[in-house]
């Protein structure tokens, strides 16, 4: 084994000589500009710590709207099933609304909207009577007049919106034929 080790090195140059003057300088400018240009590394325990703040706040947020709608199923369950199809009619007017928004047509739908969410919050007041008052049925009558206003709203501005779409293909076809 010793003889193989005293070859290897006999037969390998070293370089075992002194560097030349100045090395220990230019090696430390090259270690503080590679210590300038190395990118910041991000802290993983903040950013844990802020993804479990969301992941709690998502939590709390979600059993508060559980809450909304137990008030609601305590109060009566076709109430809930009422409630039930005027959020997924509401939904599925506000993504039909969606595809007709342009820059012409956003001033429009932004109006709409805040009338929205004015009501939603008219809404989130009924909700608190609800939990308090012993007039339900009167709420609860205010509550569908809600969502009725809110759909209303929202089957209005997708008329005008159809309607100024097929005005425009209209200008379109007429300029075509001339």
């Amino acid at each position: 084994m010793e003889d193989k080790l005293h070859t290897y090195f006999s037969e390998n140059d070293f370089d075992i000589l002194e560097p030349h003057s100045g090395h220990i300088d230019r090696f430390q400018r090259k270690l503080a500009l590679q210590q300038q240009n190395k990118p910041k590394k991000i802290s993983w325990k903040w950013l844990s710590i802020a993804a479990s703040i969301v992941l709690l706040l998502g939590f709390y947020l979600g059993s508060m709207q559980k809450d909304d709608a137990s008030v609601l199923t305590k109060v009566s369950p076709k109430m809930a099933e009422a409630e039930n199809f005027f959020v997924s009619t509401i939904n599925q007017e506000l993504k039909e609304i969606e595809k007709f928004r342009t820059l012409e047509t956003e001033v429009l739908i932004e109006d709409t909207l805040d009338q929205i969410e004015e009501l939603e919050e008219q809404y989130k007041i009924f909700i608190e009577e609800l939990k308090s008052n012993e007039n339900k049925k009167q709420i609860i009558k205010g509550i569908i007049n809600n969502y009725q206003q809110r759909l209303t709203l929202l089957e209005e501005l997708l008329s005008q919106l159809e309607g100024s779409e097929n005005n425009n293909n209209f200008e379109i076809k007429y300029d075509e034929i001339i």
